[in-house]
């Protein structure tokens, strides 16, 4: 049980109740992802017979922000917005390389 210890100590979070809620928003995240992604992949046209690479070439730009969508609402109904918002802010950061983004409090 070190690696609780450990990301409690890394997202400064005081509480069991709010990591359990933390961990359960990534999972459910995760598990939603999938009925998603086969609807964007039907809402834009993607079938069995679409090659490998172009399923590729879409899933990059559009699947992580439907990700992270869901993270957000889902982490939203669970008490967790604050904790997500600045995940997410902090993983825009380092993809953009701004240093300033407005957090909401």
């Amino acid at each position: 049980m070190n690696w609780i210890q450990r990301l409690k100590t890394r997202w400064q979070i005081k509480s069991n109740w709010d990591f359990w809620m933390i961990m359960l928003s990534f999972s459910l995240a995760g598990m939603f992802i999938m009925p998603v992604r086969k609807l964007i992949f039907h809402l834009v046209g993607i079938t069995a017979k679409t090659p490998l690479w172009i399923k590729i070439l879409l899933y990059i730009p559009l699947i992580p922000p439907a990700y992270y969508l869901g993270l957000i609402i889902v982490g939203t109904l669970l008490g967790q917005f604050t904790f997500f918002w600045g995940f997410l802010s902090g993983r825009v950061r380092s993809l953009t390389g701004r240093k300033h983004i407005k957090q909401k409090a």
